[in-house]
């Protein structure tokens, strides 16, 4: 049974004070308190506790803990995983998330005590401060701190699971891939150079659309050079180790032009010899950095060509405009490409699919109005 009563006491200064009880058991049969300074506050609280209480949707304040705490214990979580360790690229991603964005508004904040609105409102001044992308990747955290926190139960549900991102209108993050004219000059400089790494990595990266990461991690024993495929199920993070894809989305073979198996094969020859069997090793047969393999392998032929120095992406969105322009359709681009969903492949490349229908479309127009419909 739950009520509200009026408390009255003297202060130690002898002034006399008045406030409002609410009286209620929670889901455990215990018996709890909570006090207002106004009646019509204790009555509508009142309201809300019975119906948590009823759908088991309560938590008393004094046993949840701040969002600040959730953070703390849900990235100390996630360092200790063994079975799946995220990368330590990630887990400081999402500490970075926690200490400058979301406790300096919500770290004081007791879960129970977290409302819709108010975390609308949270929402809602991240969406202002900061660029879309980041604000999506915090909240993300946000919620995931505190489904975290409901699963230890320190909180019985997790508001912002309520709270949507309002989508962009028509938004999309359009890939512009390099033109056909700067990806010949690439390749040309790439034959001229004296650099058969380097050469390997720009045709690898072009022909197949392979990241940066899958490149510094792929071994020689992935190649199969006589059948001419490559089979991805590694990478190696910015610090050098060695893991399985990001997804499973990441596990793909991917055929080889004629062409990428000669230069390999020129390659493979030349490759010094070391324990990691890497296809490119750094010079103590490590993974090559990112920061290496950019500066004194592909930035120099990028110079030599007199092409926009580029990253390693532009490469893979060359891969991808390839194989669309061949007339593959986009379940299959998404294979080859690693998408972990096919959604991702038509945000990023669907304008190239309706490109490559719209000049087929026009070119059927044309000749329509040349020579008439064919009898």
């Amino acid at each position: 049974m739950t009520s509200v009563r009026r408390r009255t006491w003297t202060a130690p200064d002898g002034e006399e004070r008045t406030a409002w009880l609410v009286d209620y058991r929670d889901a455990a049969g215990k018996r709890r308190s909570k006090q207002f300074a106004r009646k019509k506050d204790a009555d509508a609280w009142r309201v809300t506790a019975e119906h948590q209480v009823v759908t088991g949707t309560h938590t008393p304040d004094s046993e949840s803990i701040t969002v600040e705490k959730a953070g703390e214990q849900w990235l100390k979580g996630l360092k200790a995983m063994k079975d799946d360790p995220l990368e330590p690229t990630t887990i400081a991603a999402y500490d970075q998330h926690v200490r400058l964005h979301i406790n300096p508004r919500l770290g004081a904040q007791r879960l129970s005590q977290l409302t819709a609105p108010a975390v609308r409102r949270f929402l809602d001044a991240l969406m202002k401060d900061l660029s879309r992308p980041m604000a999506v990747r915090v909240f993300r955290t946000f919620k995931a701190l505190i489904t975290d926190a409901q699963e230890r139960g320190q909180v019985a549900q997790n508001v912002a699971l309520a709270v949507k991102i309002r989508k962009a209108p028509r938004e999309r993050s359009k890939a512009t891939p390099p033109p056909k004219a700067d990806l010949k000059a690439i390749l040309a400089a790439a034959e001229k150079s004296k650099d058969a790494k380097a050469r390997a990595i720009v045709e690898l990266a072009i022909f197949t659309g392979m990241r940066a990461s899958e490149l510094r991690g792929l071994p020689w024993s992935n190649l199969e050079l006589r059948e001419g495929t490559v089979r991805v199920d590694r990478r190696a993070d910015a610090k050098g180790i060695i893991g399985p894809p990001k997804s499973g989305a990441g596990n793909r073979i991917i055929a080889l032009p004629p062409r990428v198996v000669k230069v390999l094969k020129e390659w493979k020859l030349a490759c010094p010899a070391h324990e990691a069997d890497l296809v490119f090793p750094s010079a103590k047969g490590k993974p090559l950095s990112h920061h290496v393999l950019m500066k004194f392998h592909v930035s120099p032929l990028l110079t030599a060509a007199g092409t926009p120095h580029q990253g390693m992406h532009a490469f893979r969105h060359a891969a991808a405009s390839l194989w669309i322009e061949q007339g593959l359709n986009p379940k299959r681009v998404q294979t080859l490409m690693g998408h972990k969903s096919i959604q991702v492949t038509f945000d990023t490349y669907g304008h190239l699919f309706e490109q490559r229908d719209r000049d087929a479309s026009d070119a059927a127009a044309i000749e329509r109005a040349l020579f008439g419909d064919a009898t």
